[in-house]
């Protein structure tokens, strides 16, 4: 009998992802073993992820595992991905793209005043673009722990990925689910990404869906091209025709986007602009 170890993080989103991974893999004579690993970003819940190592943090103990061979397929929010692989590493597959935008829960608009939470430069910079009167307040924790403070600490609202909620059966917490056109979300959320060494594709080569992959490997790229010479808040989203990205001031006093078919091409405009 074959058996698969699929790395994790140990939240209830994350192993629920996992799981849905495994479904994708288990196939007659192949068991499934799910490992949950503690990461960076889950051991520090209270600094910023910019001073424990922004994108990559919910990954890095995940990859290491992979790359010791004590996992064989590593289960990531393709989001969570920093945008270039990892030496040794690629992901084998996407599972198919889930709601990539970004959820208000809480509130069903935003209005001058409130006070919003979210830990994302992202997410910030955009927030305060739509309404400069609101109050953004940093939130870290898990799906679960971020609607909990919400709520004990008084919060109006705080914007989570929309597909996390739906995975875990709280849609019912969203009042608002923000259209692209309003905040361009993360490169790769909604996406689950698969990730295996180097030349062991065939693991998961059956569960990949080309489009996503497609579609989230532009995002990917343009980011990356982007965050070598940026540092200010970047996005990226592709719409299935069209390639969308931006960079923006973190107080949102200035947002600028970009759209085109090349991420090359669209990341060398953003860098002229933003060194301007």
């Amino acid at each position: 009998m074959t058996l698969i170890r699929i790395g994790s993080r140990g939240s209830r989103l994350a192993l629920t992802q996992a799981e849905r991974a495994a479904e994708r893999l288990r196939s007659d004579g192949t068991e499934i073993a799910l490992v949950p690993i503690t990461t960076a970003g889950d051991k520090d819940r209270s600094k910023p992820f910019g001073e424990i190592g922004s994108r990559g943090v919910f990954v890095k103990e995940i990859e290491e595992a992979l790359l010791a061979g004590r996992i064989d397929v590593a289960v990531h929010s393709a989001k969570d991905m920093t945008s270039s692989d990892t030496d040794g590493l690629v992901v084998g597959a996407y599972l198919e793209r889930e709601d990539p935008r970004d959820a208000l829960c809480g509130a069903t608009e935003l209005r001058a005043g409130m006070r919003v939470g979210t830990a994302s430069i992202r997410r910030t910079a955009q927030l305060l673009a739509l309404e400069p009167g609101l109050s953004i307040e940093p939130l870290r924790g898990n799906v679960d722990t971020r609607l909990r403070k919400r709520r004990e600490r008084g919060l109006d609202a705080v914007v989570l990925a929309a597909c996390g909620l739906d995975r875990i059966g709280l849609a019912a917490e969203i009042g608002h689910r923000f259209d692209a056109a309003e905040l361009l979300p993360e490169a790769g959320q909604g996406a689950l990404a698969l990730q295996v060494r180097a030349g062991d594709e065939a693991l998961v080569a059956p569960t990949d869906d080309p489009e996503t992959r497609r579609r989230v490997e532009a995002e990917r790229a343009c980011v990356f091209a982007i965050g070598g010479g940026c540092l200010a808040p970047v996005a990226a989203f592709h719409d299935g025709e069209t390639l969308t990205a931006l960079v923006a001031a973190e107080d949102g006093s200035w947002v600028e986007r970009r759209s085109g078919d090349d991420p090359a091409e669209l990341a060398q405009e953003l860098l002229r602009f933003a060194a301007a």
